[in-house]
């Protein structure tokens, strides 16, 4: 028995020298793995890019990991309970591993031969979800050990739990309970009950086993065990506890939730920020603000999918998305799972056609309820030929629905709901605040889903005649005035830059003979503008078109440029018209207003080339090219000092011109937007040849807006559609908006012009008592003298007295048909 014991005794000491020895090496071998104090402490967690409208609603997020992290006091006492009794209920108790679970563990590897899950305490979660791989290796394990017993030392139970709580995945892209909370229940943690609670506390074991999205049935056990627990536990009491089990499952996945759809500037933000950052842009938890405008920018949305739908509708019906008859019988749930398959389109519906009338039809909308379309609501949809006809007008519903009809149904404010269908052609607008730039909505295309391409900085399209502003404005700056004559009337031009001899024409193959430079910018009559271009030369005017901020190598080299002929983005057009808009000054659009880092400190901050109309200049002792390019400007943040626009156009240039355009509105291609009852707007329509791309661009002094509009295979838009059919109307519906309860905004009249009485039709200093004298305003050195004829002799005499007689200019329209 001595020598038994003997040999135990030896045995055991060498057993327990080898445990030690092994155990050494083992650390050795993971010491590296093994985390330091500081580490531990400065542990940051992935947390996506959020992207923000300037008042603070979320566009996007971009991230693979959705997380908002807490801290431990933001966490809900009946959700620590519920963790608790879920993962881990001696979690206070313990030092960081639990005995007896490790004893079970190893258990299981005695008889299964291999590691398998369980064992862990919350704290051995946290060592192996922030420090180590997922991996099944004793290696592994023992170094998840080591760590935990390492954050017991050196971290509070309370920091070990708020670890935990904003690291853990819980299924559907959610890391940490207050994501989860937002994906499963689109709320808060502190607004969920006690059956959410439990049911997200749940998770954490299988987030695909136990999700309540993916394996209901699954989930609502594990939730129901997790309530039983903490009865037991004497966490809560039996009527909670019966109250929470019969609780239904509520829980959806939401997702992201954003509260402003701006997904082409979501990823112009993400595109420009990821140059600077590359993929830490997705980690780190920062906040960007854009100079977004919420209102407005559901405003732009809507007006996009009106104009859009609007034209659609002129060029009829090509029918149903699908049709099912089969599903008019189906369940209610089986109906609404088939229609959500198609996408959504701003606040449309699909719609199942549940049975027809001859002037009503039933519907099924995709939100599971039932709806009736009226005879008024359908009788638009002629039978879509082409884009330059259609079919016969429809008799009854049934000459446009049959019974299973998968269609698309738009909310109308006086029909309720009314027929659609997805338009075809693509539209973009962008609005700028023209006294900085700052882009305060911005549409890329009907839809983002379908098509990525973003056509407001993506796209060169020919503007057409909303370029002719441009040529007018090196007109009026080179000596002409909006008086002056040009002959409308057939030419043929041999430009050297063309391939041919060139015949430009009006549209509509009208010529008018001689004309004031005013009527044919509001008429918007090509001869005037080609004259205009070769008088004053072709290089002459490129360079004059630098101020608003054209490049001359991207624009054509010919008298073809006079009628738009470039390709340019409505990004440079609107850019162009800014500076009509602000009274001369050259900004530059910019669409993020500030970046902030985890923490709230701010990691940039624009500095937007402002106009400097009441600020106060720089006084530096020593003056720099920064400090003479740099203003002190009251912002709603206090006094910041800003780079100052630099003025590139002659405050009179500026004035005449929008005085010019402001016709376009009252008498001309624009008068449509005479709805809008403001006298302080003005702007320009813009046709390519066959009608490819329509365009309007207009402005008062504080706001500019571009809408382009067009298919992006540049197919022709159909007989009859212009400018002003297609993309006027979207701007007047966004610009009803963006101008309500706002004060007229004019261009400031410089008091250096003078306003005189003409003769119309000569643009001649009007004889004293002409009755058909209209008042029109030049700059002073360009007021026309007055020609006196005599009647006993002949002769002509000048006289240019009486020039001081300033008052507002005044025009009766010439009513002739306009394109």
């Amino acid at each position: 028995m001595a020598r038994f014991l003997k040999i135990f005794l030896l045995l055991s000491l060498f057993g327990a020298i080898s445990a030690v020895g092994i155990s050494y090496a083992f650390y050795k071998s993971v010491e590296d793995k093994i985390p330091t104090v500081e580490e531990m402490r400065a542990t940051e967690l992935q947390v996506p890019l959020r992207i923000y409208t300037l008042d603070g609603k979320l566009i996007e997020e971009f991230g693979e990991k959705r997380r908002t992290p807490i801290s431990y006091e933001q966490i809900p006492a009946m959700l620590e309970g519920a963790v608790l009794a879920a993962e881990d209920s001696n979690f206070y108790g313990h030092p960081g591993v639990d005995i007896m679970g490790l004893a079970r563990s190893a258990l299981q590897i005695l008889t299964t031969g291999h590691i398998v899950g369980g064992g862990s305490t919350i704290t051995m979660q946290v060592a192996r979800n922030y420090f180590l791989t997922f991996e099944q290796t004793f290696v592994r394990k023992f170094t998840e050990i080591i760590i935990a017993l390492k954050m017991e030392q050196e971290l509070s139970k309370q920091e070990i739990l708020e670890l935990y709580m904003n690291k853990i995945y819980l299924g559907k892209s959610s890391y940490g309970f207050q994501a989860a909370a937002q994906v499963y229940y689109n709320t808060t943690l502190d607004k969920l009950n006690l059956a959410q609670i439990a049911m997200i506390a749940g998770l954490p074991k299988a987030p695909s086993s136990f999700n309540p999205i993916n394996r209901p049935s699954r989930a609502l056990i594990r939730r129901n065990w997790i309530l039983q627990r903490m009865l037991f536990l004497g966490m809560i009491n039996k009527d909670s506890y019966e109250e929470a089990v019969a609780a239904p499952i509520t829980a959806k996945n939401y997702g992201i939730q954003s509260e402003v759809s701006a997904d082409y500037v979501a990823e112009m933000v993400r595109a420009e920020l990821f140059q600077t950052f590359g993929k830490a842009l997705y980690e780190e938890g920062m906040s960007v603000y854009t100079t977004i405008d919420s209102r407005l920018q559901e405003s732009a949305n809507d007006a996009i999918l009106f104009g859009l739908s609007s034209y659609d509708e002129r060029h009829g019906y090509r029918g149903s998305d699908e049709t099912r008859p089969d599903l008019v019988e189906a369940s209610l749930e089986e109906q609404v799972k088939e229609l959500k398959k198609f996408s959504k389109v701003g606040k449309w519906q699909s719609a199942l056609v549940l049975s027809t009338e001859e002037k009503t039809a039933e519907i099924r909308l995709d939100n599971g309820e039932r709806a009736e379309l009226s005879w008024n609501a359908m009788k638009w949809a002629k039978p879509f030929i082409d884009n330059d006809q259609q079919g016969a007008k429809p008799k009854s519903v049934q000459d446009i629905l049959v019974k299973g009809d998968i269609v698309r149904v738009k909310p109308d404010s006086k029909l309720g709901w009314k027929l659609s269908q997805i338009p075809l052609a693509q539209s973009a607008l962008i609005s700028l605040n023209s006294k900085n730039g700052a882009i305060q909505s911005l549409v890329g295309g009907l839809n983002f889903s379908h098509n990525k391409f973003n056509r407001v900085t993506q796209s060169k399209r020919q503007p057409g005649s909303s370029f002719k502003p441009f040529i007018y404005s090196s007109a009026i700056s080179s000596g002409y005035s909006a008086a002056s004559i040009i002959n409308d009337a057939p030419v043929v031009f041999n430009d050297p830059n063309l391939a041919s001899a060139w015949r430009p024409t009006n549209d509509g193959g009208k010529f008018y003979g001689p004309t004031r430079i005013r009527q044919a910018l509001y008429r918007s009559q090509n001869i005037v503008s080609v004259r205009l271009l070769d008088e004053m030369g072709v290089r002459p005017t490129l360079e004059f078109l630098r101020r608003f901020g054209f490049d001359p190598q991207e624009l054509p080299n010919n008298l073809s440029l006079s009628l738009g002929s470039a390709n340019l983005s409505p990004l440079q057009i609107a850019t162009g018209y800014a500076v009509l808009s602000n009274g001369g000054f050259q900004v530059k659009p910019y669409i993020i207003d500030k970046v902030l880092g985890r923490d709230g400190e701010e990691l940039y901050r624009s500095r937007p080339i402002t106009v400097c109309e009441r600020c106060t200049p720089l006084e530096l002792e020593e003056e720099t090219e920064e400090s003479l390019a740099s203003a002190l400007f009251d912002t709603d943040e206090g006094v910041q000092t800003l780079p100052v626009a630099p003025q590139v156009l002659d405050p009179e240039v500026d004035y005449i011109v929008y005085d010019m355009m402001r016709d376009v509105i009252k008498y001309g291609t624009g008068r449509r937007a005479r709805v809008l009852k403001r006298d302080d707007i003005a702007g320009k329509t813009g046709t390519t040849n066959d009608g490819r791309d329509a365009w309007f661009s207009g402005f008062n002094g504080d706001v500019v807006t571009t809408v382009w509009s067009g298919f992006d295979n540049s197919q022709p838009l159909g007989r009859g559609e212009w400018g002003g059919s297609v993309s006027l109307p979207t701007w007047i519906e966004y610009m009803r908006d963006a101008l309500a309860n706002t004060e007229p905004s004019y261009i400031d009249k410089p008091s250096s012009l003078v306003t005189v009485r003409i003769d119309p039709k000569t643009g001649d200093r009007a004889q004293p008592g002409q009755k058909d004298a209209i008042f029109e305003v030049f700059r002073e050195e360009n007021v026309p003298e007055m020609k006196l004829a005599s009647t006993q002799t002949g002769t002509i005499s000048s006289d240019n007295a009486g020039i001081n007689e300033i008052i507002e200019a005044k025009e009766e329209p010439i009513l002739e048909e306009l394109f």
